[in-house]
């Protein structure tokens, strides 16, 4: 029996450059990665459908199962063939991150059991602030992704909200219902929230969207009204800075407006589009941001990072730790020389974190702010060139408008009766994932089904776009003709 788990210097060296050339086998075909690997769920169950190991695996062995099993088998995120949901492949020094990462092992709890990496953290989240024009007072705290960054807002603006009432202690009993707006393109993390925080779905109130898919004003001031009248308390408004379907972008100005004439918190959400707010060109279409009470980002969108990290910003350390802090005699701080050492376990509910904010560092570091803005602008422009394909093709229908990185279209063909094209691109779906060579998924605009294209992803070109649009014609055609024999 070894005295430990650890291998001997030379079978870890050689453990390790096998684990490199897997990483740079990787990175070497990316280029011409499928978006996606069809398998039958149960195939790929019976892969790892075995007992518990009890003895050792030859670790060189197990890289060769790692290779077969996971890494060629894997959904194609890093490659240019990738549009489905909002993934953005990652970059390579975050791998290098994650990696060191692990092998320090550091709890980004408590300052002194990560120095480094806490204050790395505080960098990060002043850095993030500084990216969006918020206030530089921030704080903040960084969280698996955009819905955890949701839900450590509106955690925050229900506590420090209600702190007349000490609903840290108290909770919610006795308290009449109080209501939580958004549109009805809103991120369904918001839904999760307010049940999770024991709000309820009932007074979450989706407000419907003007022909850009934003929030109307007129009809988010009438239901705040109308809940008033009835006795309902009006908390918070959810503002979105980039939805998820189309990257509609509320005005947000205008929302600080109604919440601060009610009294009411506004927390922004941001996880799709908040940090393209960057870009000078866009920085008219996201005013207001700066004055959200809380904002919610996501780290592997528009920062290009692997999962998983996101990132929730309010304007100030105190309301995290007004909410979070809870005493316990074995996290005393009490007995330590007094610093200015930041605990973040007094100013978020994890006390086991792993260090999510070392490979932001790491890549702002390395590649710098300014050429990560360059893939940002890329991505918008290789949008823009998409949809302009789709407007002057003869067998795709452009469906929305965006700013940002997000086409939403549809398959029309040639001689196709409206059921049939409703029809070829339900099928669409399905039929693509088999197919693999490109990973796209839908949505429904206004209740009609749409193919919806997200092109996050610094490796894309004009030439992925076109193949894109040829896969899908190529699909859509066979599934037409099958249509037209029937």
């Amino acid at each position: 029996m070894n005295h430990s788990l650890d291998y001997s210097p030379q079978e870890l060296s050689d453990i390790l450059q096998k684990t490199s050339d897997l990483v740079l086998e990787q990175y070497a075909k990316v280029d011409q990665q499928d978006g996606f690997h069809h398998f039958p769920q149960a195939e790929v169950a019976s892969w790892f459908d075995e007992p518990l190991p009890r003895a050792s695996t030859n670790a060189l062995a197990l890289l060769d199962l790692v290779k077969q099993r996971v890494l060629d088998t894997a959904t194609g995120n890093l490659g240019p063939n990738m549009y489905a949901y909002v993934m953005a492949g990652g970059n390579q020094i975050s791998t290098v991150a994650d990696f060191l990462c692990s092998t320090i092992n550091q709890n980004a709890t408590k300052w002194h059991l990560g120095a480094a990496m806490t204050e790395i953290e505080k960098r990060v989240v002043k850095w993030t602030a500084e990216m969006i024009g918020y206030t530089p007072d921030a704080g903040g705290v960084m969280v698996s992704g955009g819905s955890a960054a949701t839900l450590t807002g509106l955690t925050v603006a229900r506590n420090i909200f209600w702190r007349k009432h000490n609903i840290n202690k108290n909770g919610l009993f006795g308290m009449k219902p109080f209501t939580v707006y958004c549109s009805t393109e809103t991120h369904s993390s918001t839904d999760k929230s307010v049940s999770l925080l024991g709000i309820g779905t009932n007074q979450l109130r989706r407000v419907a969207t003007d022909t850009d898919f934003k929030i109307d004003l007129d009809k988010l001031q009438l239901q705040i009204e109308q809940d008033i009248a009835a006795g309902f308390t009006p908390f918070c408004i959810v503002g979105n800075a980039g939805t998820v379907n189309t990257g509609a972008i509320d005005d947000l100005t205008a929302l600080s407006q109604i919440a601060k004439q009610h009294g009411m918190w506004l927390h922004v959400d941001g996880a799709y589009g908040g940090l393209v707010s960057s870009l000078p060109e866009l920085k008219t279409k996201y005013a207001g941001m700066e004055l959200a009470d809380s904002i919610a980002l996501d780290f592997h969108k528009w920062l290009y990072q692997p999962f998983e990290i996101g990132c929730t910003l309010v304007h100030n350390w105190d309301v995290l730790r007004e909410s979070y802090f809870k005493q316990a005699d074995y996290l005393d701080t009490s007995l330590e020389v007094k610093t200015d050492r930041l605990e973040f376990n007094e100013h978020y509910f994890q006390l086991s974190r792993n260090a999510k904010a070392f490979k932001v560092w790491m890549s702002l570091k390395a590649y710098g702010f300014t050429q990560i803005q360059a893939m940002m602008q890329k991505d918008l422009d290789l949008t823009r060139y998409l949809e302009k394909q789709v407007r002057t093709s003869k067998d795709f229908e452009l469906k929305s408008r965006s700013d940002l990185a997000i086409a939403c279209f549809r398959y029309i063909g040639t001689g196709l009766s409206s059921e049939q094209i409703i029809r070829v691109n339900q099928e669409l779906i399905p039929a693509l994932e088999t197919d693999g060579r490109v990973f796209i998924t839908g949505t429904k605009l206004n209740g009609e089904f749409v193919l919806r294209a997200c092109i996050i992803n610094h490796r894309k070109s004009e030439a992925s776009i076109d193949y894109l649009l040829d896969v899908v014609r190529d699909v859509a055609q066979k599934l037409s003709s099958k249509l037209s024999s029937n």
